[in-house]
Formats: C-alpha cells, sequence, structure tokens
C-alpha cells in the first residue's frame, strides 16, 4: 500500500474541471484501498486570499464538495494545512538549507509575476511549504499536474539535501501522474479555468447552470449540416458525463446533420444532472449538521498530528532541536 498526499487550496468554487481532473480520481484511488491523506490548503491560500472570512468559508466549502463527491473520512485523512503547525516548523528547517536559485528557477514563480501577481515572500517561498506538506507524512506518492511537476522536483532536492546534511529522515517522494483526462473544455472553448472566468460550477444552482451550458461558445454551422464531434465543446463534455453508448450516439447526431448545438446543450444538461444531482442532495444534507464539517476536520487533524509525529521526532533530533 503507497500513501498518496495531495492537497487543495480553498480559493474559490470548485468547478467541472476540478472534478474530473482531480476529484474523481482521489476518489477511486481511496476506494481501491490506498493510504490517502488530503489537507486543505490553507496557508498556500493565503498568497492570493486577503479576506479571513472568506477563507474560512472556502475552506468548509471545499470539504463538503469533495465529501459529497464521494470522499470518505472513514478512508481518507482529511485535515486543515493550518491544524498541523508542524509543517510551518519543518518548512523553516527546509528553508535553512534550500539555495536561492532552486526558487528562482521555479516556473509557478515566473508565470505569477508575469500575471500581475505581489512579489510576496510566501509566493516565491511556496515550493518550501509545498515540501514540508509532502515530507511530513512521508509521502509515497503526489499526483500532481503539468503546473506542480516542478515542484514536487523542488521537494526531492530538498528531502535529499536534508538526508546528506543530518542522515536520511526522509524518504523521495514520486509523482503520481493519472491517465490523462483530455483538455476540459470552458464555456469559451478555452481551457476551463478560473483564470479565465469560463468555469461552470460542481455546485451553483440550476438555473445558473443551464444558463452557462445554454451558453457554450459553438461555430455557426447549421443545424441540418454535418459537423465534426472531434474537439467540439459540448460533445467533449458529453463525453465526461455520458456512457459510451450515448457517447456514440452524439457523435453519430453530429455527423449525419440534423442535429443542432441546442439539440447537444440539452442532452449534456441532462447528463450533468443525472450524474450531479445525488451530490448535490448529499451536499445539501451534509450542509445542514452545522457541527459535521468540523467534526471530520478535527478527527482529520488527530490522525494527521499522528502521522506526522515519527517524522518530526527524528527531524527534530537531527537538527538539534
Amino acid at each position: 500500500m503507497k500513501r498518496i498526499l495531495t492537497g487543495i487550496q480553498p480559493s474559490g468554487k470548485l468547478h467541472w474541471g476540478n472534478y474530473f481532473g482531480a476529484i474523481r480520481n482521489m476518489v477511486e484511488l481511496q476506494n481501491a484501498g490506498e493510504d490517502m491523506f488530503m489537507f486543505i490548503a490553507n496557508f498556500h491560500a493565503m498568497t492570493t486570499v486577503r479576506d479571513g472570512a472568506a477563507l474560512r468559508a472556502s475552506t468548509r466549502d471545499v470539504v463538503l464538495d469533495y465529501l459529497a463527491c464521494g470522499m470518505d473520512p472513514e478512508k481518507t485523512v482529511l485535515y486543515r494545512q493550518s491544524d498541523l503547525p508542524e509543517v510551518q516548523e519543518l518548512a523553516w528547517y527546509l528553508s535553512c538549507l534550500c539555495p536561492m536559485g532552486l526558487l528562482e528557477r521555479c516556473h509557478s514563480y515566473k508565470d505569477k509575476m508575469a500575471h500581475g501577481f505581489d512579489a510576496t515572500h510566501g509566493l516565491f517561498a511556496y515550493p518550501v511549504l509545498m515540501a514540508a506538506d509532502i515530507l511530513i507524512m512521508n509521502s509515497d506518492l503526489v499526483p500532481v499536474g503539468k503546473d506542480q511537476k516542478q515542484h514536487l522536483e523542488v521537494t526531492r532536492d530538498l528531502a535529499q539535501k536534508f538526508n546528506n546534511a543530518y542522515g536520511e529522515i526522509f524518504k523521495l517522494p514520486d509523482a503520481y501522474i493519472p491517465e490523462q483526462v483530455a483538455l476540459i473544455p470552458g464555456t469559451d472553448g478555452q481551457k476551463m479555468s478560473k483564470s479565465y472566468h469560463n468555469t461552470i460550477e460542481l455546485f451553483e444552482d440550476a438555473k445558473s447552470i443551464k444558463k452557462k451550458v445554454m451558453g457554450i461558445v459553438t461555430d455557426s454551422t447549421p443545424m441540418e449540416s454535418p459537423k465534426v464531434p472531434e474537439g467540439n465543446s459540448i460533445y467533449e463534455l458529453y463525453k465526461l458525463f455520458a456512457t459510451p453508448e450515448e457517447v456514440s450516439t452524439m457523435a453519430d447526431n453530429y455527423r449525419k446533420g440534423g442535429y443542432g448545438y441546442g439539440h447537444a446543450k440539452k442532452a449534456l444538461l441532462e447528463a450533468y444532472h443525472r450524474v450531479f444531482d445525488p451530490f448535490r442532495e448529499k451536499r445539501e444534507a451534509l450542509a445542514r449538521d452545522p457541527d459535521y464539517v468540523e467534526d471530520v476536520l478535527n478527527e482529520g487533524k488527530r490522525r494527521a498530528q499522528t502521522a506526522a509525529a515519527p517524522t518530526m521526532e527524528k527531524v527534530r533530533k537531527a537538527v538539534g532541536i
């Protein structure tokens, strides 16, 4: 059994891209019996979120979303990053060994600077805190996307530097790259991303979802004309929700003509509701218990602290603290 660790920033509403790009895969790994740890990265979110009430609300919303979509707190250790202050302690120890050049080469920091983010120490040192998140749990595998792969390489570099200085304390975690999901298009045809303002949220109200689905940008091909399904935003989104038989039927309808984009959008909306209405009902039920999320996080805190304690005992002894 491999220990798999992943984190999610509570920096906004989760959307269809988040579900098919990450959540669904995490639930499948959990149900396959892997040793799963997942944390709500509220320290990391502070690099962009400057509203305490919003951060607390977002943290709760993310937990509800994951639980509604199948994350089981009996099988997965689900905890708040801030409930494990040892992470910050370990980040300091790693910072004392981290070359400036290692961080200066990180593409993510350069990209955020190019997009107008404030050049803060928190943003610059983000990979060190991420390394502490990973190493403190003695993680074997870390699911990463393209934009985070370099940060895992930083984690491995810092673990090796620490081991070279103080002895073999940390294992070197590997990237877990799940089976790639095709690019998930947003309502404008670009990649679905909060940065592009083209997302469809997992649990926004049904009227809003319908408006967004029916407003997905399409070309001007007449209804009676044949259409190419591959690469079409509606078809690509439909593939995520529908059965293989339904996908084949829509593709045939596209190719033979007499099938408009309006028909396809209605089919997409129906498929979404079939998959997500049970999740929505579960989320609403969980939200009615104001103490439930906090109970889940408190139990996750206890289990996370238990898992982190042996590592931190070795680290403190090694560094002389």
